[in-house]
């Protein structure tokens, strides 16, 4: 139901467009981890009706997801970028920044997840004819018992409740109502609300039968996924205690004289090094301090006004796409569910991630000469 909304909305020859779309909206407020778990079932769909190449999918989404998840505000990391570099009261100029260098690097995204897709086939593609004669019925069943916002609801509430979750503290109203609604947003809580709604529907459309076999299939599926993601991420957190991120604070003087592609350089070295791109936004921010410091080293780069400190924000979130590899959580995210090998993960996921980048960097270089 959902797959043949979106069919209808950019048309049936352009599902990479759709996902690319899709993924870098609903990463705004959203980690683009999350993200992904709460749409792969469409984009697998998608390529169910298509017949487009599900690793082309899985790059669009995958792309999509992280170019906003690193640019735009309310994310956790560009959020607490603004506030390091003094320009937490100015979201809405960060937003709009990011927003623009988004459109050049999502357009390099829809391209490269095409020329990089196609070069190489997925085990889900090997195993589509098994898959679909499994799903086809229920999926049919499905779409014949439900309306789109039924089948839209156990995705668009947490997303709504994670969005909350970020946006809480703005809002007008008493503490008590601010720690519910905190706890409600959080990532796991959220999504387990979204489960709990999916599973009634399972209810309405007296598909309860499927239950255990969905499940048992799911558990199969993620339970993998849940050990090497953790093993990332523990990777990630052994590189930053062995000292690098102290040694890098230690020598960041010598370069200050690179103006906007210091933050760029050292935000890529950390993400590479340790994998976790709100990790590298926000120990990069940081060390650059407030505009308004005199001491800081935005001061020293002579980024001293609130626009320059919007485009050190946007060049940080470059440098925090480059490169995703092994030690980044996300990568198994994407290799594990988009059924690609890691050394497949390399070839096309790693190598969008270190064009990105460089797209989005070109893109805020050039902002930096017009404001």
């Amino acid at each position: 139901m959902i797959t043949q909304v979106i069919l209808q909305v950019v048309g049936p020859k352009k599902p990479r467009l759709a996902l690319l779309i899709v993924g870098w909206i609903i990463s705004i407020p959203v980690f683009c981890d999350s993200g992904f778990v709460i749409l792969n079932p469409i984009r697998k769909n998608l390529a169910r009706k298509t017949a487009a190449s599900s690793t082309e999918l899985t790059l669009a989404l995958g792309t999509g997801l992280l170019i906003s998840h690193v640019l735009i505000p309310p994310t956790p990391g560009p959020i607490a970028a603004a506030g390091a570099l003094g320009i937490g009261n100015n979201l809405f100029t960060l937003i709009m920044m990011g927003t623009l260098v988004s459109v050049p690097t999502l357009i390099v995204a829809y391209v490269c997840s095409r020329k990089i897709g196609r070069s190489m086939t997925s085990c889900e593609e090997e195993n589509s004819a098994q898959q679909e004669c499994e799903c086809v019925g229920i999926l049919d069943h499905q779409n014949q018992e439900i309306s789109v916002l039924e089948a839209l609801f156990p995705i668009i509430l947490p997303i709504f409740l994670m969005a909350m979750g970020t946006f809480v503290g703005l809002l007008s109203v008493p503490q008590a109502v601010k720690d519910w609604i905190s706890f409600l947003g959080a990532p796991m809580i959220a999504l387990t609300i979204g489960l709990l709604f999916a599973i009634a529907l399972l209810f309405k459309q007296k598909c309860t039968s499927s239950f255990s076999e969905l499940t048992s299939q799911t558990l199969a599926l993620v339970g993998p996924i849940l050990f090497i993601t953790a093993a990332g991420g523990v990777l990630g957190k052994v590189i930053v205690a062995a000292g690098l991120v102290d040694w890098i604070q230690l020598h960041a003087q010598g370069f200050v004289g690179m103006g906007l592609f210091f933050p760029f350089i050292l935000a890529a070295l950390l993400k590479t090094a340790q994998g976790s791109s709100t990790v590298a936004i926000t120990t990069v921010a940081s060390m650059m301090g407030s505009y308004a410091d005199p001491d800081s080293l935005m001061s020293a780069l002579g980024f001293t006004n609130t626009m320059a400190a919007a485009l050190v924000a946007l060049s940080i979130g470059a440098g925090s796409m480059i490169v995703s590899h092994a030690n980044d959580s996300y990568f198994w995210v994407i290799t594990q569910l988009g059924g690609l090998t890691p050394a497949q993960g390399y070839r096309s996921y790693s190598l969008m991630t270190f064009i990105l980048g460089c797209t989005a960097m070109a893109s805020v270089f050039l902002l930096s000469l017009v404001f």
